[in-house]
């Protein structure tokens, strides 16, 4: 990082927080009272308006491509790199229908945004095998009752925007319940939003990229299928980030 990155990083960091605390602030009674009474569409709607405030706030103009502009398939399971807590935010501007999170167990312990997760989103311990089955359970009642669900199946955030190995779990739930699933490839979250240290870490405004591949049907597929469908999907992933880094 540059010097002069190194100066802007933090204060650009201190503005994104603002314009994500704030709004959340203003939102939240809003966001409590739709979500203890189960009306779910409304609370990603207003999702929807937090990720608006947060984004265009800092100066964070995403840029959305699609492999092909088409209605998305509901239920479905969405599933992308991690490379940013962006990925997350940016998320609504291309999910046209609710859709809950599977996030770390840790957001639980969040003052008012941990709400989400005891009304709506699935916590996971990703570190017990036994919780994250558990959590998995979950997401598959969420689907069960017409909601898609968003799993980042490396399981962590990359710090520095590398593909890490997908775990079996988003696979297998859209196999065991024959729902299609969404490829989503963040090109460079991390270069505006770094996982790291406060000081040491990207942050800064500009254009992040997302490429929304094609619904793939899950149609037919059983447990052997699962190594194949996450090869596919991987691979979808890393082609476009080498396309994008120009490789």
């Amino acid at each position: 990082m540059t010097l002069l990155k190194k100066i802007i990083a933090p204060i650009w960091k201190i503005w994104f927080l603002i314009w994500f605390i704030f709004p959340f602030l203003i939102l939240f009674p809003f966001f409590y009272i739709t979500l203890i009474t189960g009306k779910y569409n409304a609370v990603f709607f207003l999702k929807r308006i937090w990720s608006g405030f947060i984004s265009y706030g800092s100066f964070l103009f995403p840029k959305i491509k699609y492999v092909k502009k088409e209605k998305q398939p509901k239920p479905c399971i969405y599933v992308g790199n991690h490379t940013s807590y962006l990925d997350i935010v940016f998320s609504t501007f291309y999910i046209q229908h609710t859709a809950v999170y599977l996030g770390k167990a840790e957001l639980l312990k969040i003052p008012l945004f941990n709400q989400f997760f005891k009304y709506l989103d699935v916590p996971v311990n990703r570190k017990s095998n036994s919780d994250a089955h558990k959590s998995l359970q979950a997401c598959a009642q969420k689907i069960d009752s017409g909601l898609s669900v968003v799993i980042f199946p490396e399981g962590t955030i990359s710090n520095n925007g590398k593909l890490k190995p997908f775990k079996n779990g988003a696979f297998k739930l859209a196999i065991d319940k024959q729902i299609p699933i969404i490829p989503v490839a963040y090109l460079n979250n991390w270069k505006f939003l770094q996982n790291g240290g406060f000081l040491k870490s990207n942050g800064c405004f500009g254009v992040p990229k997302v490429i929304v591949g094609e619904a793939i049907s899950t149609i037919g597929l059983t447990e052997k299928d699962l190594p194949e469908l996450k090869e596919r999907i991987f691979k979808f992933v890393q082609d476009n980030l080498d396309k994008h880094n120009g490789k």
